[in-house]
């Protein structure tokens, strides 16, 4: 009720903006051909097809995990977003090869600094899809998450949008 109250008014609550954590073609999370993904139950977002080979901060963060082999990274934005990216379906299989993790659980990182470098091609030649979910992981705290999909975005380009 007083949600819609101040909808009516022109009063919206406070907004945070994601910006993309790497570059490429951005899908609805619903087409990641991974249940556990696509059916919103780690968090809401998006999916993005990767065209670079690199995960860098979004926001200046706090690192709350990292996979020692390289596969995914969840942070802490300034913005209050917890965020986790997650670098292709199953890649966790791949026990760390061809990717290289340049942050650790702890650290604080500021927006752009590079987290973790992949080698796109290695992981394809392996047969893995390289899809990678972007999960605003405390979503029910916000009354909506909005993403970019069917675009294509670079690093450090709007992504998502998180409302209260």
């Amino acid at each position: 009720m007083i949600k819609s109250l101040l909808n009516s008014l022109g009063i919206h609550g406070r907004s945070s903006v994601l910006l993309s954590p790497l570059a490429g073609k951005v899908i609805p999370l619903s087409d990641v051909r991974d249940p556990v993904f696509s059916s919103g139950s780690l968090g809401e977002g998006v999916a993005i097809e990767p065209t670079g080979c690199k995960v860098v901060a979004p926001s200046d963060s706090k690192v709350k995990a990292i996979f020692p082999s390289g596969y995914a990274v969840a942070l802490h934005t300034n913005e209050g977003l917890d965020v986790l990216v997650h670098i292709g379906l199953d890649t966790e299989k791949l026990e760390g090869r061809y990717f290289t993790v340049h942050a650790s659980v702890g650290d604080t990182v500021r927006k752009g600094d590079v987290l973790i470098e992949f080698d796109r091609d290695a992981i394809t030649r392996e047969g893995y899809d390289l899809t990678a979910p972007i999960l605003v992981c405390n979503a029910a705290e916000f009354s909506s998450i909005k993403g970019k999909v069917g675009n294509t975005v670079g690093e450090l380009e709007k992504l998502i949008t998180a409302r209260m």
